[in-house]
């Protein structure tokens, strides 16, 4: 298997992980509605447009920094 997906697999079972022991469950979990499903992906998605932007400055800033 190719070096990036066994280090995304890994970071997938990290996560998992993490994510059983702080919440107390994962995601076979039963007790959410769809609607909650889709309230968590959104959030999920909103946090990934924040981290995009920040990366997306700091990329600028090194540019602007070695012109």
């Amino acid at each position: 298997m190719d070096s990036i997906v066994t280090s995304i697999i890994k970071q997938f079972k990290t996560r998992s992980e993490f994510g059983e022991k702080k919440y107390g469950v994962n995601m076979d979990r039963e007790d959410l509605k769809f609607s909650e499903w889709v309230t968590h992906m959104k959030e999920e998605l909103m946090d990934a447009i924040l981290y995009l932007e920040k990366l997306e400055k700091l990329h600028s800033e090194e540019e602007a920094s070695n012109t």
